[in-house]
């Protein structure tokens, strides 16, 4: 049977691989946007890790994580691993049986299906990769490139490995 873990295993990689190369810019990268000055790469880096964060507490219960948007490449590390940790429990909940997960939200009650509370958080951070890359090349940072943190890559990656 095919499961998300191979969807989560490669999102996890491609987070990581992200963050180290964005790790090496300067840390005005960090204020890159396109048209929102909002939505900077500072803020798109911490929001994926938040919501990474949220996914996994929402799925367990455990307690959700609140950090400040980085302004530094040392606190966006620090993000980074964070992250990691994030997104090893979201695999971590790919395992559990697929069961209805009752959300309440702003006093709403929402009822979703936990493989579609994990699909949802792998198309999220998907996006907000794009999203922070497209930010860092509109300000002409342009040593990351998306296509080497698609799954291709991905399974080049594993395959290497001997995986």
């Amino acid at each position: 049977m095919i499961s998300l873990e191979l969807a989560l295993k490669h999102m996890a990689w491609a987070n990581q691989g992200i963050y180290a190369e964005l790790l090496q810019l300067p840390n005005d990268a960090l204020l890159a946007f396109v048209t929102n000055s909002e939505w900077t790469v500072g803020e798109i880096a911490s929001h994926i890790a938040e919501s990474s964060d949220w996914y996994g507490y929402r799925l367990s219960g455990r307690v959700h994580t609140d950090f400040a948007r980085p302004t530094t490449m040392a606190e966006l590390k620090e993000i980074a691993d964070l992250l990691a940790t994030f997104d090893a429990d979201l695999l971590e909940q790919s395992l559990r049986p697929d069961a209805e997960i009752i959300l309440l939200r702003n006093g709403q009650e929402f009822r979703w299906m936990r493989s579609t509370i994990l699909t949802q958080g792998i198309h999220h951070a998907t996006e907000h990769r794009a999203q922070l890359v497209g930010a860092l090349e509109y300000k002409g940072f342009t040593s990351i490139n998306l296509d080497d943190f698609d799954l291709w890559g991905y399974e080049s990656f594993i395959r290497a490995r001997g995986e």
